[in-house]
């Protein structure tokens, strides 16, 4: 029988994860740097666990010792990956993880002889927003092969979790970023507004830095992306001039330790209510040089909770299909996948 682990299993979304694999009767083995995190959450659950610390590279071996899969769930993965793709390699592993950060992409493709060589299948990007934007991506594609220009957008990231926001606010710094011609091009953060029309409602929506910048490229081929977020106007005031704002702030490593430090007094997530009640969108749009345009929408269970059911759809198929190489999801498992995870709507148009 395949085994696999979650690294980072007592935090936030590691923690719905196990959850719900518990609830299915799966027995997958929690891993974590904390033994006193990790020993309750894994006996409130009946699962095995291991202790180990990133920079411990001999823990490290022996907790994948006998293990076929890892999945990542503990960021900032610009922290977190590096380690465990190196220990994955070397122990023929595949690795997963729910990144959303353009570096861990490049790095884990640039491994992608080497995976290749091992046996070993690297796939970042396991949750949402990856899973569902790759798959919608390839889904249009496929419908207008000849496009030269892709949109993706996201709607339902209301009450992002505590890890969430602090991987965001250590790349504002950065500022945003585009694909135009095959590469990646800075672009302003808070410009570039646009109005985008969801199965709801048409909300604002502005360019923002997302890992499909890399992921959509490599699985469509598409030479110009862009992609966005889109909010609600009332959400704390943000629109373009908040964009910036935050931008500014965050550049200051004093106010950016003030606003990570801040973040002890947030909500870890959202509760369990917000999560049966809320839902993620996902928007599409590939658009050919002489006009022609296809759309698609994709509706999800609220984001956090469409992690957790994707991971573990993920690792199924992982186990099934033994996909090879740095592949993102669409490619490691076709761009039908994400309808493989419940609670799925695929729109072609709209009323």
């Amino acid at each position: 029988m395949d085994s696999w682990l979650i690294y980072g299993a007592y935090g936030f979304t590691g923690r719905l994860v196990a959850e719900e694999a518990a609830k299915r009767g799966l027995k997958p083995i929690l891993a974590g740097r904390d033994p006193k995190k990790l020993r309750p959450l894994a006996e409130r659950l009946g699962l095995p666990f291991r202790v180990a610390a990133l920079d411990d590279a001999s823990a490290l071996d022996a907790a994948l010792e006998d293990i076929q899969a890892v999945l990542n769930t503990a960021g900032p993965f610009v922290q977190t990956a590096d380690p465990l793709i190196k220990t994955c390699l070397k122990k023929r592993v595949h690795y997963l993880d729910i990144t959303g950060e353009i570096p861990v992409f490049q790095k884990a493709f640039q491994l992608d002889g080497e995976a290749r060589g091992r046996g070993v299948a690297l796939i970042p990007g396991v949750g949402f927003d990856v899973v569902p934007t790759d798959c919608l991506a390839a889904h249009v594609h496929q419908r207008l092969p000849g496009a030269s220009r892709l949109k993706l957008a996201v709607a339902g990231l209301l009450r992002p979790s505590r890890g969430t926001l602090k991987t965001m606010l250590g790349f504002l710094p950065q500022g945003g970023w585009v694909r135009k011609n095959g590469q990646l091009e800075a672009f302003p953060l808070g410009e570039g507004k646009e109005q985008i029309r969801f199965p709801l409602k048409t909300l604002d929506a502005y360019p923002i830095p997302w890992g499909d910048l890399e992921t959509a490229w490599r699985t469509t081929g598409i030479p110009n992306i862009t992609t966005y977020l889109a909010l609600p106007g009332s959400l704390m005031g943000l629109g373009g001039p908040g964009i910036r704002l935050s931008q500014k702030a965050a550049k200051s490593s004093l106010l950016q330790r003030g606003m990570i430090s801040a973040l002890r007094l947030l909500p870890e997530g959202p509760n369990e209510k917000t999560m049966k009640k809320e839902h993620g969108y996902v928007y599409a749009r590939v658009e050919q040089d002489d006009g022609q345009a296809i759309e698609a929408w994709l509706e999800t269970p609220e984001t956090y909770r469409f992690t957790a059911l994707s991971c573990l759809a993920s690792v199924d198929e992982l186990f099934r299909l033994r996909p090879v190489g740095a592949l993102t999801p669409a490619l490691a498992f076709g761009e039908d996948f994400v309808l493989k995870v419940e609670g799925i709507k695929r729109y072609d148009t709209l009323p």
